[in-house]
């Protein structure tokens, strides 16, 4: 929840640099005045002549304008800042994400990486899935909850865009706990259908994933699984964009392969879907036609957006300020003589 001050169009921002040029129009509008009023005598003798005449008045009118226009440049900048708490109603599914973060999912036999095209897809997903509730787990040799069950999916792709496989210091594919946690995350109405989709590479794949699929099909939640790579496989970098590649023992390259027939084993247990993500998009149409057939419930939530609108109080001040500049005359007023802001 950020505190920072942001503008949607910070580009009106640079009308600010019109304020020094006002300034100056005004010193110089006043100079020629002045030197105008001294054709007709000493500035003293042309007050005694035109008592009611308040040039301190013409001032403040002045910058109480100037400061207007600020505030008016503010408002269609449209300051931001905070989080806007709002409460929504949709009609949508129960959806976890399940993503593989293990060192495997750096190899690049899919552009620009695994890792970077699984949430390229699931933010696509998420963004094509916006009426449902959404949690994500991670995992790689262990399972963990990086988001629970929200209604609120930008918070969703903002958590997408932090995965990385340090978050999971144990490194493995656990993809049994991975839906054993995911299953957890699930609410216990019985009207609304539910769904796992897990993309994983299957490198390194530890056992009993078949039957936590086939225990999840059980309850009534489909487990849909993405495999992303090839099944020739590629070097793994030892870090993200890195050159240098991790190596066995014996000092040879690791090369990661797509375990596709270990994927279509648990997408069957699991009574779902499953799709190879390569550089098309056809892995990710088919996954939405699948979600698209379940049942679907009006759900409601609070979500959250990112910053929150504060136009409405600089614009109540530029309004203020527009009323006093219009409510002071430039002659004196004979009700407020005695005030001597205003002489």
């Amino acid at each position: 929840m950020s505190d920072i001050i942001k503008f949607a169009n910070p580009e009106y921002l640079y009308l600010f640099l019109a304020i020094p040029l006002l300034i100056a129009g005004f010193i110089f509008l006043n100079i020629r005045k002045r030197k105008s009023v001294e054709k007709l005598g000493t500035l003293a003798l042309v007050k005694a002549m035109m008592p009611e005449l308040s040039l301190k008045r013409s001032y403040l009118k002045f910058w109480l304008t100037l400061a207007a226009i600020g505030f008016g440049i503010i408002v269609i900048a449209r300051p931001q800042f905070g989080t806007k708490v709002e409460k929504v109603e949709k009609k949508g599914i129960e959806l976890v994400i399940a993503i593989d973060v293990s060192n495997s999912m750096l190899a690049e036999d899919i552009k620009p990486s695994r890792l970077t095209k699984a949430k390229q897809i699931l933010t696509r997903i998420i963004n094509e899935r916006r009426d449902d509730k959404v949690a994500i787990v991670v995992f790689a040799g262990e399972a963990f909850i990086q988001l629970p069950l929200t209604p609120d999916t930008q918070s969703a792709k903002l958590f997408l865009e932090t995965i990385q496989p340090d978050l999971v210091p144990v490194q493995g594919t656990a993809i049994g706990s991975a839906i054993n946690i995911a299953m957890t995350c699930f609410s216990n109405d019985e009207d609304i259908d539910k769904a796992i989709v897990l993309i994983t590479d299957g490198e390194s794949h530890e056992g009993d994933a078949e039957q936590a699929a086939e225990q999840a099909a059980k309850k009534g939640v489909h487990v849909n699984v993405i495999g992303i790579g090839t099944t020739e496989g590629a070097m793994i970098p030892i870090a993200e964009g890195a050159t240098n590649m991790k190596r066995d023992t014996q000092g040879q390259p690791v090369i990661s392969k797509l375990n596709e027939e270990m994927c279509r084993e648990i997408a069957k247990a699991g009574k779902g879907l499953y799709a190879q993500a390569d550089n098309s998009n056809s892995a990710l149409k088919a996954l939405q036609e699948e979600l698209e057939k379940l049942q679907k419930k009006e759900i409601d939530g609070m979500a959250y957006s990112d910053y929150d609108e504060k136009y409405q109080i600089f614009a109540w001040f530029m309004l203020v300020l527009l009323l006093l500049e219009v409510c002071i005359f430039d002659k004196k007023n004979r009700i407020f003589r005695n005030i001597r802001l205003f002489k």
